[in-house]
């Protein structure tokens, strides 16, 4: 189950916030305590969306990414945020190590791409509490 909620960032820049819901089985797990944020640049439009091209492309990507998890689910994807020339997906996994496979498994039939990842520990998912409490979600 996902949910979309559009958000303001603190320039002005509309947000589209894609959150998922069955997270349960994940969050419950202490193993998944590790936040990773993969960020993708796109070309935007005037609103700072991607293009339409751009548009299907980070689509692609974001249903490689489901394939390859729900084959190995070491990682979930739990949070999307699109807007202002770019593309956010925040992952929690077991490991950055299996994260990194998995990333690679999963970005091979595209392009190289000028990525920015970032991992963090978050044991308690203080993220996705964020993000749910910013979209109004309970």
């Amino acid at each position: 189950m996902w949910w979309t909620s559009p958000l303001e960032d603190e320039n002005g820049n509309l947000i589209m916030v894609t959150g998922r819901g069955d997270i349960d089985k994940f969050r419950s797990n202490p193993k998944f305590k590790i936040r990773v944020t993969v960020t993708i640049p796109y070309k935007a439009i005037s609103s700072g969306m991607p293009t339409d091209e751009e548009a299907d492309q980070l689509q692609a990507i974001a249903d490689s990414f489901d394939t390859v998890l729900k084959a190995d689910p070491v990682a979930v994807l739990t949070g999307i945020y699109t807007g202002a020339g770019e593309r956010q997906m925040v992952f929690y996994t077991l490991s950055t190590n299996i994260f990194n496979k998995k990333l690679n498994l999963a970005l091979e039939p595209f392009p190289l791409l000028p990525l920015t990842i970032t991992a963090e520990n978050d044991p308690d998912w203080e993220e996705y509490d964020e993000m749910r409490s910013l979209s109004e979600i309970n």
